[in-house]
């Protein structure tokens, strides 16, 4: 089976935010990921790491004003400097001192009536930007497709739009962030788009959760015992992201987890 990365924006809710990571290493993950560290000192989030044996895989760069709407910057036209100023004073520093090999860059809210191609070109120049400017530090910068009902206008949100921008942008180091919940709500066809896109070395890492009501990945119509194991098949050997809302208690729903074992 894949190795699993609690996600703890969403996971471990009934702890403070900061005793989330005890809580995680003592079910018995490895690995973390979450949507924000900047509310947090580096130095103190990396101390958590090193003292539950933990790895973080996965952040989320400067998504704008995020508790106004905003989801992201990178395909807004005249958001430019800010979404750059963003990365390497935030996102990059903070992925070096927690040892974070991946940063997941959000596209964005496209605006009312913009044109689709002008948001597209400042979209990738932005993403090419970033990726030269992770690459030096050995990151990998992730684009990924979101469904729109989760989140109405986001800009990206299908599997082949995502594929087409890193090929596009041609950066070794963009890739694209697979959350199979995602996938469902808007394409299906799961286990195929898996066979189609694992092997072409473009897919830098995977979520999972219950669809539709994106609890528990043994609750909904996804079958995860199969989608793992076509996980395992075709070599991937990154961390799944349990990005998921527990039904009733984080531990108490791990069932699944412990049914892998």
């Amino acid at each position: 089976m894949p190795r699993f990365a609690a996600n703890l924006s969403m996971m471990y809710t009934e702890h403070a935010f900061l005793d989330r990571f005890a809580a995680a290493a003592a079910d018995g993950f490895t690995a973390v990921e979450y949507l924000f560290p900047y509310a947090f000192d580096a130095v103190e989030l990396a101390q958590r790491l090193a003292d539950h044996g933990l790895q973080q895989v996965l952040f989320n760069a400067p998504p704008g004003d995020w508790d106004a709407g905003e989801r992201g910057m990178a395909c807004l036209p005249g958001r430019e400097a800010e979404f750059r100023r963003g990365f390497v004073e935030q996102a990059l520093p903070y992925a070096r001192a927690l040892g974070c090999p991946r940063v997941h860059v959000m596209a964005g809210l496209a605006p009312a009536g913009a044109s689709r191609d002008l948001l597209r070109a400042v979209y990738l120049a932005n993403l090419d930007w970033a990726a030269r400017q992770a690459a030096p530090h050995g990151i990998d910068v992730l684009i990924e497709p979101i469904n729109t009902r989760d989140i109405p206008g986001f800009f990206l949100n299908r599997q082949d739009a995502a594929h087409a921008v890193v090929q596009e942008v041609g950066a070794p180091n963009l890739k694209v962030q697979m959350d199979l919940y995602h996938c469902q709500i808007v394409e299906g066809d799961v286990a195929m788009k898996i066979r189609e896109y694992l092997p072409s070395g473009r897919v830098g890492h995977i979520q999972i959760a219950g669809v539709p009501e994106r609890h528990e990945p043994d609750q909904g119509e996804l079958h995860y015992p199969y989608l793992l194991a076509l996980l395992d098949e075709l070599g991937y050997a990154g961390h799944v992201g349990c990005e998921y809302r527990p039904r009733a208690g984080t531990s108490a729903g791990l069932g699944w987890l412990h049914s892998l074992a």
